[in-house]
């Protein structure tokens, strides 16, 4: 990206934008495959070698703040939910992509010396005040 115009640096902005926009729904986290036993002694899942009951499906993220959350899944919504965990880990590459071409556009654009200017009504004297006390407004405790 050194070598890229401002211009250029701009267009794959949008680009990235544009991909951004088609990313569609997303949520982070994962899914896990489990399989348990039931503990029954006759039951089919108490044999040597068998997997136990399953496969159950457990999509689990991390809230801030919260901790860890988990939801079991229906069978149903496994594929549903994959295509979005995936769509979550395009939207971060893009993310990512836009935060450096911004940089490089940040770096590649020409200072502004109105931007580099103190604000108006700052001509460095001293912070004006009132004259008197401002007094309290409810009785002291």
């Amino acid at each position: 990206m050194g070598e890229d115009s401002l211009e250029d640096l701009e267009q794959r902005r949008a680009r990235l934008y544009d991909q951004l926009a088609a990313t569609g729904d997303f949520r982070r986290g994962s899914i896990s495959e489990n399989y348990r036993r039931c503990g029954k002694p006759n039951c089919v899942c108490a044999q040597e070698g068998h997997p136990g009951h399953g496969p159950r499906y457990l999509w689990t993220r991390t809230v801030a703040g919260r901790g860890t959350k988990g939801r079991q899944l229906s069978v149903e919504e496994v594929d549903k939910v994959r295509a979005e965990l995936a769509n979550y880990h395009r939207f971060a590459q893009v993310s990512e992509q836009i935060v450096a071409v911004n940089e490089a556009i940040c770096e590649a654009r020409p200072p502004n010396p109105a931007a580099t200017a103190p604000p108006a009504g700052t001509t460095g004297h001293k912070k004006g005040g009132s004259a008197t006390r401002s007094r309290r407004s409810s009785p002291p405790r």
